[in-house]
């Protein structure tokens, strides 16, 4: 199998983070006085498992080409209130596509702690 086009460096994706790093998470921290988490764990496997079920339950709607929507989000209960992500299908594979409220998102990841740099 060959490198999908959208991959980037390893010195690129260390500037994005580095960059964000730099200029967002002292913002975050101090304004909610800890430190967030900003990096998030799932196994291959669990991907893989969460794309065949939008795959399938896609199919079953007419939809051939769903995409995945990725969302920030905060935990806010008695467990965390730490920063999360949520994968969330659409309808069609174009960046404008509604999102397919019929299926579940995906959530439930786990955080390096403390976070760790890429």
């Amino acid at each position: 199998m060959s490198k999908p086009t959208k991959c980037v460096s390893v010195q690129t994706a260390r500037d994005l983070q580095n960059n964000w790093v730099a200029t967002r998470q002292p913002e975050i921290d101090r304004t909610l006085g800890y430190i967030d988490t900003r990096e998030f764990f799932y196994s291959v496997e669990e991907l893989e498992e969460f794309l065949n079920y939008v795959k399938d339950e896609s199919k079953k709607q007419g939809i051939t080409n769903p995409g995945i929507r990725i969302y920030f989000g905060a935990y806010n209960d008695e467990k965390s209130n730490k920063a999360t992500v949520f994968l969330a299908p659409t309808n069609g594979d174009d960046k404008n596509s509604d999102n397919n409220y019929n299926i579940d998102p995906f959530n439930l990841n786990q955080g390096g702690w403390p976070p760790k740099n890429y």
